[in-house]
């Protein structure tokens, strides 16, 4: 740990807590290094002691001085601006370098770097040699970390994925998603899920699922799958990339949808650092009803659709579920969002997993259409029955889009979106949140462009639009 001046000034102007205390009171090992500008041997031992205790964790804080040796030294403005010519040219000469030479690096680091460079080559080689002999002696547990760690899944795995029929019962999607969660977790053994505290409300653990707990605690053991993250969202992004980064697990975690924007600083390192982490997001809309606006999300899947190398799913039905299970999986090094009702929804008679991977697809097709109706989730069945209302009273032919992950519909081909989305027929997307880059798909925009209200999700849809 590095106490050391902000922007603004001395720490004390903002923070004054007792960090060390703080970390004693959770039970940590700690050390304080005062003369961390020059103690160097005793940063060494403060390491040294830390690496010999083995039953907590340890932190060690360095008090040191920023820009230390420079004129600026000890000052916020080191922080932000470049050294001038004659500052650059006194901290060579005070630390033994030759001023007058720019970017040299001397000739003992590359060979100090060397050395470590073929010692951790010849630690790697003996590590293989020991799994490969591991392997002979243990060959299905080899085989299981191999896969695991070159992120592939167990053969067959995808055909346990739930598939639906259009005279299956209605469904909310977080309880599809818990369906395939059930179906999926034997097969997939990595695969580890959890809640920031909404376990009931996210259907995140399967029936026979064990707590992640300190056996001693009497409610689960570390062979548990299931993290409870209380009420942490940033904290259990967090966990989930660290997990992720480590290897050989796929970390899943729920929330609902609207809280997802207080992990969004650990959601967008997900995407930055290319990790396998599922965000499991429940109560997807104003259709959560009674929780009212400050649970329902408006701005939030633009934010999170605006994200590079993120997938944000909000299936319609219980194929389109699996679906966006198959490729939040599949996909090695991208991260996936969820987007799940807490309302039932029909299963569509157009829908299959193979057409919902493409990210969208033809729900309702007619070929003497004069409007495309494009939607997600539970709003892809209202425009199914918009279709009979546009027909018997206006006498306008209407076909439906269904666009779970506008991400993957945006990587097919040309020809592909073209049969999907037309040219020639004026198009309307239909989503009850934020209508913001819509416009991308559609003429015109049906959405919610304001907070929603309190009640009755059906009264609320009323309501609201």
């Amino acid at each position: 740990m590095l106490i050391f001046r902000l922007s603004d000034g001395d720490t004390k102007v903002a923070f004054t807590e007792d960090v060390m205390k703080r970390f004693e009171a959770y039970g940590w090992h700690t050390q304080w290094v005062k003369d961390g500008d020059h103690d160097l041997e005793g940063i060494e031992a403060a390491i040294a002691k830390a690496k010999e205790v083995k039953d907590k964790p340890s932190v060690i804080k360095l008090t040191t001085t920023i820009g230390f040796g420079s004129k600026l030294q000890g000052t916020g403005s080191v922080h932000g601006n470049a050294l001038k010519a004659d500052d650059i040219k006194q901290l060579k000469e005070k630390f033994g370098f030759d001023p007058e030479k720019t970017f040299v690096v001397p000739q003992e680091v590359y060979d100090m770097y060397h050395e470590h460079a073929s010692k951790g080559a010849a630690a790697e080689q003996e590590w293989n040699q020991l799994f490969e002999k591991y392997g002979q002696e243990h060959k299905e547990l080899h085989d299981d970390i191999a896969r695991r760690l070159a992120r592939d899944l167990p053969e067959g795995w995808q055909n346990k994925l739930p598939t639906y029929k259009p005279t299956d019962p209605a469904i909310a999607s977080r309880k599809l998603s818990e369906s395939v969660l059930e179906a999926i977790h034997d097969i997939i053994p990595e695969l580890i899920s959890g809640s920031a505290d909404l376990t009931g409300s996210n259907n995140t653990r399967w029936k026979k699922a064990v707590d992640f707990q300190p056996p001693n605690l009497g409610i689960g053991d570390y062979t548990g799958r299931y993290m409870r993250y209380g009420v942490r969202e940033h904290a259990m992004a967090a966990i989930m990339n660290g997990m992720s980064a480590y290897g050989t697990i796929i970390p899943a975690g729920g929330t609902f949808l609207n809280f997802v924007s207080y992990a969004a600083g650990a959601v967008r390192l997900s995407s930055l650092s290319h990790q396998r982490v599922i965000y499991i997001a429940t109560h997807d809309s104003i259709g959560l009803g009674e929780d009212g606006p400050t649970h329902q999300p408006i701005e939030t899947l633009a934010h999170f659709r605006a994200l590079p190398n993120m997938m944000v799913w909000r299936p319609a039905d219980g194929n389109e579920c699996s679906a966006a299970y198959y490729m939040a999986l599949t996909s090695k090094s991208t991260p996936s969002i969820f987007a799940l009702t807490r309302q039932n929804l029909p299963q569509l008679e157009g829908s299959t997993i193979e057409k919902a991977i493409k990210g969208g697809y033809v729900a309702l097709e007619d070929k003497e259409a004069a409007l495309t109706l494009v939607s997600t989730g539970s709003e892809v069945g209202i425009c199914l029955e918009a279709v009979k209302v546009l027909k018997d009273q206006h006498g306008i032919k209407t076909r439906v889009v269904s666009m779970p992950c506008v991400e993957i519909f945006d990587a097919q081909s040309k020809d592909y979106r073209l049969s999907v989305i037309p040219d020639g027929i004026p198009a309307m997307s239909v989503e009850v949140m934020s209508t913001l880059g819509w416009e991308k798909y559609s003429h015109e925009q049906f959405g919610l462009n304001r907070f929603g209200a309190s009640g009755p999700y059906k009264d609320v849809y009323k309501v609201c639009l």
